[in-house]
Parts: C-alpha cells; sequence; structure tokens
C-alpha cells in the first residue's frame, strides 16, 4: 500500500473537518494517509507561520512517503523558497516520493525541477479536491481516478480535446508549467528553471481569479522574455473565476488568446482539463513527454 502524507506548505486549512475528509477518501483509493502534525497550524493567512511551514516540508522529505500531497493552496511557499533543503526534496524524490499539486504549490515544483532536475505531479490537493463536500459535488471521479493511476505507476499518458487546426501535430520536450501567476512570480530569481532546461519544452498553464486582460500580460511577459519562442507548444488549462468589466466589450479568453497567438509562433492549444476546477487530470512536472494530435485529440504521453 502507497504511503501518503498531507502537509500544508501554503495557505490555512479554513476546516479540519474537510482535511478529514479528504484523508478518508484517498485511504478509500488505497493510500494509506498520514496527516503531518502541522497541517491544521494557523497564523493568520498561513498553515503556521513561515518556520513551521519550512520545518514541515523538510520533515515530510525526510519521511519520504510515496505521496507528499499539498493540503491546498493558496498563498505561502513563496517567503521558503530561500530556505527549502532543495537536495533534501530532491533525495526524497529519488526515494520514490512523488511531490503533488497545484496552484502555490507550482512555486515549490519549479523550484525543485530548476535547482535539482527533479520531476514532481501537478495533481489534484487535499482540501480543495478530495476534502470537497458531497453537497457541492464531492471530489470528481476522473480526477480521482487520474491521480491514483498515476501515484502507482500505472498512468502513461492523458488526452483531451482541443479546437481544429492541429491535426497531426507531433513533438517531444519536456513538460512543465503550473499555475500562471506563481510561475511568472519566478522569473528573474535563482529558482525560475534555467534556458537550458526548459528550451523545447511544452509549457502548460491554468489560473483563477485573473481576467484575460492580466493573462495576457503575463503571456507577454513569457514572449517578451523569450521563454514561449523557446517552446514547443503552449497548452492552456482553465483559466475562470474572473469578473467581465462593461469595458471588455467582446474581450474574453478566447480573444485574449488570439491576441497572444499574433506575438508568438507556437501552437497554442486549449482545452487541458487542468485547474481550479473539479475535473483535472494529473501531470508529470519535468518528465519529457510526447504529444500527438489526431483531429482534435490531442494526447500527451511519457
Amino acid at each position: 500500500m502507497n504511503t501518503l502524507t498531507l502537509f500544508s506548505p501554503s495557505g490555512v486549512v479554513p476546516r479540519a473537518a474537510s482535511l478529514a475528509l479528504a484523508a478518508r477518501r484517498l485511504q478509500a483509493l488505497g493510500f494509506a494517509v498520514r496527516t503531518d502534525e502541522a497541517a491544521l497550524a494557523r497564523r493568520q493567512r498561513f498553515a503556521g507561520d513561515d518556520a513551521t511551514r519550512l520545518q514541515a516540508l523538510h520533515r515530510v522529505a525526510r519521511e519520504a512517503p510515496a505521496v507528499a500531497m499539498a493540503t491546498r493552496g493558496g498563498y505561502g511557499l513563496t517567503p521558503l523558497l530561500d530556505t527549502i533543503d532543495w537536495p533534501l526534496l530532491a533525495r526524497a524524490a529519488e526515494r520514490g516520493t512523488n511531490w503533488a499539486g497545484h496552484s502555490d504549490f507550482t512555486a515549490l515544483q519549479l523550484a525543485l525541477w530548476a535547482h535539482t532536475g527533479a520531476a514532481s505531479w501537478a495533481a489534484p490537493m487535499a482540501v480543495t479536491d478530495f476534502g470537497r463536500p458531497q453537497r457541492e459535488g464531492g471530489v470528481d471521479e476522473v480526477t480521482a481516478d487520474c491521480f491514483a493511476e498515476a501515484m502507482c505507476g500505472e498512468l502513461e499518458a492523458v488526452g483531451f480535446r482541443t479546437a481544429a487546426g492541429f491535426d497531426g501535430l507531433l513533438l517531444k520536450g519536456p513538460l512543465w508549467g503550473g499555475n500562471l501567476s506563481m510561475l511568472c512570480s519566478l522569473i528573474g530569481t535563482r529558482h525560475f528553471p534555467r534556458p537550458a532546461r526548459v528550451r523545447g519544452g511544452v509549457l502548460f498553464i491554468e489560473d483563477v481569479n485573473e481576467h484575460p486582460y492580466c493573462v495576457e500580460r503575463m503571456l507577454l511577459q513569457l514572449a517578451q522574455g523569450g521563454v514561449l519562442a523557446s517552446q514547443r507548444a503552449l497548452l492552456v488549462g482553465d483559466l475562470g473565476g474572473w469578473t467581465p468589466s462593461p469595458l471588455d466589450r467582446g474581450y474574453r479568453v478566447a480573444s485574449m488568446l488570439q491576441r497572444v497567438r499574433e506575438h508568438v509562433r507556437i501552437p497554442i492549444l486549449t482545452g487541458l482539463p487542468f485547474g481550479h476546477v473539479p475535473t483535472k487530470v494529473t501531470l508529470p512536472v519535468g518528465r519529457r513527454v510526447t504529444l500527438a494530435v489526431q483531429g482534435r485529440d490531442v494526447l500527451i504521453g511519457w
């Protein structure tokens, strides 16, 4: 039975009952679940102060469970990046630990890859996915099954449908990315993957509560910094949760992406089932993948 530890490196867990529900659901999937001693710590909007969260992260790394899952995102990893023992986290990965999460966890995933080359998993999280009450829809079956298969080593590919126009596209490269805001926050720091590591990559993004003009600005930052031009493709996940403005006059996600396409020549594929949504696939971060498109069907294999 795979061991799975729940820990809180970022935002506070609002309700202990949600974490307990997540643990039960993960146990039902076959995991031997342990909850870190500081998972329910509180300090303002954080899961304990910086020292508490850093100690929890290092404690989990020393234990090296099969899966280390973040309870939730929010904010809290950025203040820790300069003090994290990256070789310790990489050694845990070498011993078989799958670091799993998304949202704020993107900062850890990209920095871990940048510093050590260790891969991780863009994946559901305890509270926001497995801890969702049944009255709010419960845990999504696709999300749960995809995650369980990935953590057991049985998942070799994921697929989705995109817009027309990419039939026959075939490429290979390292898959990387995650939350767009977190990714852009690392640019210019030593925690952003160096150009040689991301060159020829397949970049995937998602975000929440960001108006399309904010997403456009971040994507153009990547374009003007030379990051997008070095990629083989850009995969766009969910970009929901934003509030329309009377000033938009038809400016939406689709029109924003069309504007971005005027600045870059790489394929931009929409429809990736990933982000702050109930249904999400589990994706390897920092592993080489093959992307193939047949008609409108996209397959990402590793």
